[in-house]
């Protein structure tokens, strides 16, 4: 009977002080272990994303031709911020199309061997935060669904590994299942994927052979490569119901400590898959005052997988639509026509539908896309992703 009052006090005293905080309804969530909204604005907003000022002590990304496989497809720890990034464009046999995203984040909370007190160890004690963004795009039905997730990283609940190559965040996952192929698995709520990935083209190193500048300063830069033109099948569930597709998917895997200079508010990403076999990276890093960071760059690959690298003057990107987001009142552009000197290439499109913004512990716009064009007069087509930060709320100071 003591025992029992105990508790019941304890119970009445969290409650009281989760009451504080929270309201009622997180509180029932956290009691029956829905933890979903409730971790990401406790964690998402206080823990995970903000940068330490202080990069002592954390490695910087400064030296061309530093990665090497497969090492450096796993986690770089001694580096501060770090993301494995799927995007697919998929297709049933009829044509019903999707697109999906699953975005697995790493976050030092602190640099390498500054974990305190080393004399009380414990299989839970780490440093490493996971994070992880999962969405799926229901292009005809109109549907956009979208979650995310916490963990740290200890105790099996979330890690990565570079051989056997793996990322995941409790049930979900990339893993290798064989040379060059990977398995991806999410689910949340009526939406998930399970999806078999096959590498057709090596590793696409960006920037200078691999370190990507994002500012002027030193050390403000990643480690950035992509692996593109994934052949991709198995199936996508949206809505509680599930549909058997195929189509091409894009890895992005970057890693970097305080990668963005003072004043960079956000950025325009743009990964394009061509039908006659190129592909194209281009991303924005858009200031406070408009302008764009002179670091701005972009890899254009083509068929054989030459890759050619482009500086912000080699584009001209005009905005022709724009959409105002009802969860958050931001303005995104949503329609764009592209024109790129050094390829000969000129294409407009746009969002495959214009509500793909990301409602999570960042507000940002990631979603399916298509544009259609010449390149040196030829007509193509192409299917890709677009991602749009710092319209909701500025990205400065967060990486």
């Amino acid at each position: 009977m003591k025992r029992l009052t105990k508790w019941m006090m304890f119970l009445a005293l969290f409650t009281a002080i989760a009451l504080i905080f929270l309201n009622w309804r997180d509180v029932l969530r956290y009691l029956y272990g829905d933890f979903s909204d409730l971790s990401a604005r406790i964690l998402g907003e206080s823990i995970f994303l903000p940068v330490d000022g202080d990069t002592m002590g954390y490695a910087r990304a400064t030296e061309p031709g530093a990665i090497r496989f497969p090492a450096d497809r796993g986690p770089h720890e001694e580096y501060q911020t770090e993301w494995w990034y799927y995007t697919g464009n998929l297709a049933t046999m009829e044509g019903r199309r999707f697109g999906y995203q699953l975005t697995f984040f790493r976050r030092a909370l602190s640099p390498p061997g500054t974990m305190g007190d080393s004399t009380r160890p414990s299989r839970w004690r780490t440093n490493q935060v996971y994070l992880a963004h999962f969405a799926v795009s229901d292009i005809e039905g109109g549907r956009f669904q979208h979650s995310e997730a916490f963990s740290r990283g200890a105790m099996g609940l979330a890690g990565a590994t570079a051989d056997p190559y793996a990322v995941w965040l409790e049930n979900w996952h990339a893993r290798s299942a064989g040379p060059d192929v990977v398995k991806l698995h999410a689910k949340s709520g009526d939406a998930g994927i399970d999806l078999i990935l096959e590498e057709t083209m090596p590793p696409v190193l960006h920037g200078d052979r691999g370190l990507s500048p994002k500012g002027p300063e030193p050390g403000n830069a990643s480690y950035y490569y992509s692996i593109i033109r994934q052949e991709t099948s198995g199936t996508v569930t949206a809505g509680g119901r599930k549909y058997a597709v195929t189509g091409l998917s894009w890895k992005d895997h970057e890693y970097s400590t305080s990668a963005l200079s003072p004043g960079t508010v956000g950025w325009d990403w743009f990964s394009l898959q061509f039908d006659d076999g190129a592909a194209l990276m281009v991303f924005q890093l858009r200031r406070e005052d408009g302008t764009l960071e002179n670091a701005s760059s972009g890899t254009f690959i083509s068929a054989d997988g030459a890759a050619s690298h482009l500086e912000k003057a080699d584009w001209y990107v005009e905005v022709l639509e724009e959409w105002e987001s009802p969860e958050s009142g931001a303005v995104y552009p949503v329609k764009w026509r592209m024109e790129i000197d050094p390829i000969d290439l000129m294409i407009s499109g746009g969002a495959l539908m214009s509500a793909q913004e990301m409602n999570v512990s960042t507000t940002y716009w990631e979603g399916a896309a298509a544009f259609s064009g010449t390149r040196s007069g030829n007509p193509v087509s192409a299917e890709g992703y677009v991602e749009m930060t710092g319209y909701a709320e500025t990205m400065e100071g967060r990486f």
